[in-house]
């Protein structure tokens, strides 16, 4: 077994490299990434698991190659998978199996395991291919950026992905840009603002490329024109979600009342601007987490950005990101 990784203290993503030849720890490895399954194959013996990519540290997103050398099948348990697998062979083939039927992926149709399906997905000895690994919670923050409100119901998708025409083959176009650069040009990428950029304009590429449940009303969101005072206000509450903010202020602040505020901030962004506030400090205070690890007193992050009721806190966090603080150190540790 081997594996490597590389972080610079400068970079928001890392490399990640690992090479296996034993079912346990192949499976293990992909666990890490993408959720629970079951990993078979008729030659155990003949495997050759490799992995290489890069994890995008903000929100965990990990891009790159993967292959098994071997014939696998894994099982996928739908009610354990804490992420969406997008992949497009680069060689070989693959095949989904679902209860409604078989689908077959090549270098022209790369295809989505997502979870709260019960799935069977069958990959070919000689199939190398990209993988991205975008996290459910992640997947759900970038959804409802775009639809300015929250959402009850998980996004799903179409599950080919084409390559040969229209915006999800520019999506494509887009992850293997991020794959060569990350590689060739690390400087680049040393940019720790941008990077975080990049991560959500890849992900809410995909939501807005890839037909889903969410597709016709984001078509709508995008002819509606908020109004300026509320994006105004919106910035000011980004600005200032470290201090305290109420709604007198912020409504001074872009000229309209409280209550006109408190409406329309509903209306358009379908939260109240306390809601936003709260949810602006979690998604803070996971991001100080994620970037700083076992580095980061839990405590002190939270009541840096006004949390002074740590239980109510605890349980606001895991509500949003399904997950404890603690585990999310926990897993930027072992990345």
């Amino acid at each position: 077994m081997n594996l490597q990784t590389h972080a610079g203290s400068d970079v928001d993503f890392q490399d990640i490299h690992a090479v296996h030849h034993d079912l346990q720890n192949a499976q293990a490895w992909m666990v890490n990434i993408c959720g629970p399954h079951e990993l078979k194959a008729s030659s155990p013996q003949r495997l050759h698991f490799q992995h290489a990519g890069n994890v995008l540290k903000s929100m965990s997103t990990v891009i790159g190659y993967i292959e098994y050398g071997t014939d696998v099948t894994i099982d996928i348990d739908a009610s354990e998978l804490n992420s969406y697998s997008i992949s497009l062979p680069i060689r070989g083939q693959q095949e989904l199996r679902k209860p409604n039927g078989l689908l077959m992926s090549d270098s022209d149709n790369g295809l989505i395991v997502s979870p709260y399906d019960q799935q069977e997905l069958s990959i070919a000895g000689n199939c190398r291919k990209i993988q991205v690994a975008i996290k459910c919670a992640a997947m759900r923050q970038m959804l409802e950026e775009l639809l300015q409100r929250p959402t009850q119901q998980p996004i799903v998708f179409e599950t080919r992905v084409g390559t040969s025409q229209g915006a999800p083959a520019a999506w494509w176009r887009l992850v293997r840009y991020l794959l060569a650069e990350m590689d060739q040009a690390r400087n680049f990428f040393g940019h720790v603002s941008m990077v975080r950029d990049m991560e959500k304009a890849l992900i809410k590429g995909l939501i807005l490329s890839q037909p889903n449940n969410y597709s016709s009303e984001l078509a709508g969101v995008s002819q509606s024109r908020c109004p300026e005072y509320l994006l105004k206000a919106k910035q000011f509450i980004n600005e200032h979600a470290g201090d305290d903010v109420d709604l007198d202020e912020v409504g001074r602040a872009v000229g309209v009342s409280r209550f006109k505020l408190h409406d329309d901030f509903k209306k358009y962004f379908g939260v109240t601007p306390t809601v936003y506030l709260k949810r602006f400090r979690l998604e803070a205070v996971r991001q100080a987490l994620m970037e700083g690890g076992c580095n980061e007193n839990i405590t002190a992050v939270a009541m840096r950005w006004g949390f002074n009721h740590l239980g109510r806190f605890s349980s606001d966090y895991k509500k949003l990101f399904s997950e404890v603080p603690s585990k999310t150190v926990e897993r930027s540790r072992s990345h």
